[in-house]
């Protein structure tokens, strides 16, 4: 036990993030195959590129999706976001990133891609059960003698009928077998009427029809239990759904398609010339062989197509091309993060050049300048009033000291006729000149004796 572990620890494969990723999107390709799902469109966007991707969404999940341009070409409506679409895809995995995404191969609006989904997915189930096999086809008789007509007792399809019928084998008797060819229900009175046909055993061939419509409005000969009723028919039965281009699950089953009511009256009647409608009969069988055959070698070619689109070089270049969106997303990314940085930075810059800016310079030095003359008018005019009021203490204390105020209080000073002080007697004579001044004016006198 203990070796085998050890031989098996060592066939372990060590795979690099790239091969793995390959390994894993070759399992989902080869492995799931087609699948069909139905979704809400979301993420919506189409490159230069031309293809498509977005994200298809339910209530709960969602799954990326890519549709390349050779494929979406072929979508005949506009999707856009919110839109509910049935889809064809394929799983596989987008490398580079590891995501795991879808393919599609085609897109409908959810309403008739549904119901040509179940067209298909009924159309393969009866073909492989054999119920459309040519040699189930029951011959039509050559001569009928009586036709029945299984549609609406209201629709043009029964008028076109009886008018070809009556203009070409008025002899022809007719039996109608009235049912609802449209809406619920629609399919089990159809199947009724051929039941009900087929128990009376009344009529030789059966126009089973009713006039064109809508996928919707055909739908009740698509449904399973009108095919399965059809082919369970002992009598032969002629599919006269719609118009040409219309193709039901019916005209597959029957015994003969015919274009259009009108045109199964036409195939079944006789004529003058009845070479000429066994000539028409050959020729409904052959384009009926010939649509079979056509259809089986479609089928095959879709196979062969799936397998060749898993190996066609196309499918790596859509890969790369995917790669290369991708990779362009991201690069305009970084150029806008980078172009928004670069224009942080010059604001930056553009505000740090306004700091060193010479007129914001001068502005600051005009109002260091306002402001500095301001505070020198200030301090002169603070240094006068200081001047002035030293001013005046000087003066009241050289009042108090001048000869002025000495006067003023009853003295007086007395000088020579020369100008010179008298301050004792001995510095004057008889017959000198002297002048006294007091507060008021000067005295002149003349000394007497001495």
């Amino acid at each position: 036990m203990t070796l085998f572990a050890s031989q098996s620890q060592s066939n372990d494969r060590i795979y690099t993030v790239s091969s793995l990723n390959a390994q894993v999107r070759l399992i989902l390709e080869n492995e799931m195959g087609i699948v069909w799902l139905v979704g809400e469109l979301s993420n919506f966007s189409m490159p230069v590129s031309g293809h498509w991707y977005f994200t298809l969404k339910d209530s709960r999940a969602q799954v990326k999706c890519a549709m390349f341009k050779g494929t979406n070409r072929h979508v005949s409506f506009k999707p856009g976001n919110g839109n509910q679409v049935l889809v064809k895809a394929r799983l596989s995995i987008y490398e580079p990133r590891g995501d795991y995404q879808l393919i599609i191969e085609s897109m409908q609006p959810e309403g008739d891609g549904r119901l040509q989904q179940q067209f298909e997915q009924l159309k393969m189930t009866l073909a492989a059960e054999g119920l459309f096999a040519q040699a189930l086809k029951k011959p039509l008789p050559q001569q009928p003698q009586r036709v029945g007509i299984i549609t609406s007792k209201t629709g043009a399809a029964l008028h076109d009928i009886l008018q070809v019928l009556k203009r070409r084998d008025p002899s022809l008797a007719v039996v109608i077998y009235p049912t609802m060819v449209q809406g619920d229900g629609a399919a089990i009175s159809i199947a009724q009427a051929i039941g009900r046909a087929n128990s009376r055993q009344e009529c030789d061939i059966l126009i089973v029809g009713r006039g064109g419509g809508s996928l919707e409005d055909l739908w009740a000969f698509n449904e399973e239990i009108v095919a399965r009723t059809i082919a369970a028919s002992q009598i032969p039965i002629v599919s006269a759904v719609g118009h040409e281009v219309d193709v039901t699950i019916a005209d597959f089953v029957a015994d003969m398609r015919a274009p259009t009511p009108s045109a199964a009256a036409e195939l079944i009647s006789r004529d003058s010339s009845a070479q000429t409608d066994k000539i028409a009969q050959k020729q409904q069988q052959l384009r009926h062989a010939i649509q079979f055959y056509f259809a089986d070698k479609k089928q095959h070619v879709n196979q062969l197509k799936h397998r060749l689109d898993r190996q066609h070089p196309q499918l790596r270049l859509n890969q790369q091309q995917q790669h290369l969106d991708d990779i362009t997303r991201r690069l305009q990314q970084i150029m806008l993060k980078k172009i928004q940085k670069q224009q942080q930075r010059i604001t930056q810059n553009q505000y740090k050049l306004s700091l060193h800016s010479p007129q914001q310079r001068l502005q600051h030095n005009t109002t260091t300048l306002i402001n500095t003359k301001r505070r020198l008018l200030d301090a002169m005019d603070r240094n006068l009033l200081n001047a002035q009021h030293k001013l005046s203490l000087s003066a009241e204390k050289l009042d108090t000291v001048s000869p002025l105020a000495t006067l003023s209080r009853g003295y007086s000073i007395t000088r020579n006729d020369k100008g010179d002080l008298i301050r004792r007697c001995d510095q004057v004579k008889a017959g000198d000149q002297l002048i006294t001044t007091v507060t008021d004016g000067k005295i002149h006198t003349t000394v007497n004796n001495n």
